[in-house]
């Protein structure tokens, strides 16, 4: 069945087919699922998919028309989608907060307009709500040794707030085969009523790739960590291209060697002038 604004009426409808109960309206071609069970994906000649939390459908073009630009476009989508899905699924396991909605988006948009420069993802949040600076008013810094620095500050406090769960995830990515080389995580636990000491986290992931660091925060209390999306945030802090070793393709030159240098005197015996 087409979804087409050819079927629907001036006033919204719903309908089912069995596996799928969804509703129309004429402001709007997408059709809600309110089935029990809802689906993403393809199914026949529908296309269900998750937006803002709700499930839709929508029904696929029975022709599409792509010029040079348009494939060019679709092109460097898939390619970023692809490499956003793989970044998201490296932190996946060792994020303990839940990113917003629309973080996929975000990230594929940033992605798309940095190409192969991976260092544009620098800064992005996992949570758009709250970021690590609500916390820390002084960035932590990446040095080329892998140590991370958090330089000594007065921690912001929020009332109720007993301590802050600091979790530094540092993964090794290899973007070119898309495989996660190493990883490691160091966790902190501080108090916001102390000013913090300067802190170096040593981050040894020792493999060829891309580091990534995620700096994550967790507004505990005395019960646990709290829900609230304000007191939570993980950015990405820094990005490291992989190490080139310097004149590794400089061609060796043969080592000169110096020859003893011997004085030819123009006459037998050097201490006597002679006379010609």
């Amino acid at each position: 069945m087409a979804l087409g604004l050819d079927n629907l009426q001036s006033i919204p409808q719903t309908r089912s087919q069995g596996y799928a109960t969804f509703t129309l309206s004429k402001l709007s071609p997408m059709a809600k699922q309110m089935s029990i069970i809802p689906f993403t994906g393809k199914l026949g000649h529908l296309i269900g998919y998750k937006r803002n939390g709700k499930y839709f459908l929508r029904s696929m073009p029975e022709s599409v028309r792509q010029t040079a630009a348009t494939r060019r476009a679709s092109r460097r989508f898939g390619i970023a989608s692809r490499k956003g899905a793989f970044i998201r699924h490296a932190f996946h396991s060792n994020l303990d907060i839940h990113c917003d909605g629309g973080h996929i988006n975000r990230l594929n948009r940033i992605l798309i307009a940095a190409g192969d420069h991976h260092a544009a993802i620098t800064g992005f949040r996992f949570n758009q709500h709250t970021g690590v600076d609500r916390f820390f008013t002084v960035a932590p810094r990446l040095f080329s040794n892998g140590i991370l620095n958090i330089p000594a500050q007065t921690i912001v406090g929020y009332q109720g707030i007993v301590a802050l769960e600091v979790k530094v995830i540092a993964t090794r990515i290899d973007f070119i085969s898309c495989q996660v080389v190493g990883s490691e995580t160091v966790t902190l636990m501080l108090d916001p009523d102390t000013t913090f000491e300067e802190s170096n986290v040593s981050l040894d992931v020792p493999a060829a790739g891309t580091l990534v660091v995620v700096f994550q925060v967790r507004a505990m209390y005395k019960d646990g960590p709290s829900g609230n999306r304000q007191y939570m945030a993980a950015d990405i802090i820094a990005v490291a291209a992989p190490q080139v070793p310097k004149y590794a393709n400089k061609r060796p030159f043969p080592k000169l060697r110096i020859l003893p240098f011997k004085l030819a005197w123009p006459h037998a015996y050097p201490s006597v002038i002679q006379l010609e």
